[in-house]
């Protein structure tokens, strides 16, 4: 092979690992997920940001540290990461004891050891980063800002230990039928689940 070739297919070779290289670079930390089902002709979607676990292990702590490595210090975990999460239903549900009308809501949690607590909220929330002025103004970036007034319902999130560690945080739904869905929540060795019921 001649050096020119040789050089070719170095430059070549150097180039596509270098392309390689950089859309590792620029894929997001926390991909984008996106959980959905269908009771009647009614959707109930949630979207989120699905970090990863990345070696660490225990990510929600135990004792007076449960959570705080998940919420950032604050008080609520945004139930993923950068953007607040969204519940959007078509169809009205209960949640807590609540009726919830159909429409589209952010999703924070409130982690206890014992026992998870779901909190839907009307509160304005950032799709994309506006920096802390917008927080100051009430404007909520994951749970950053949080404000309980705007609260729409709360609802207790029963917490089942997994035998294994799941690598990636999912959001999902079991045991769906005409009168509603469970919606899971899964992260490391932790599981914890709601019931939505269908409004009558």
């Amino acid at each position: 092979m001649k050096l020119k070739s040789i050089a070719f297919v170095a430059l070549a070779s150097l180039t596509l690992f270098a392309s390689v290289a950089v859309a590792e670079d620029d894929r997001p930390k926390s991909p984008e997920g996106m959980s959905s089902t269908q009771i009647g002709d009614a959707w109930i979607d949630v979207t989120y940001s699905r970090p990863i676990l990345r070696g660490r292990d225990n990510i929600f702590g135990s004792g007076e540290e449960y959570g705080k490595t998940v919420n950032g210090g604050g008080d609520y975990w945004r139930a993923g990461a950068n953007a607040t999460t969204k519940l959007k239903t078509e169809i009205d549900l209960e949640i807590g004891g609540k009726k919830v009308p159909a429409g589209e809501y952010g999703v924070v949690i409130g982690l206890d050891e014992k026992e998870w607590t779901l909190v839907l909220t009307t509160q304005e929330t950032m799709d994309t980063w506006q920096g802390r002025e917008a927080v100051a103004k009430g404007i909520m970036w994951g749970s950053y800002g949080y404000k309980p007034e705007f609260d729409v319902a709360r609802a207790p999130m029963k917490i089942v230990p997994l035998v294994y560690s799941l690598d990636q945080l999912t959001i999902t739904f079991v045991d769906v039928d005409e009168t509603g869905a469970t919606l899971v929540v899964a992260w490391d060795k932790t599981t914890a689940m709601t019931r939505l019921k269908v409004a009558k």
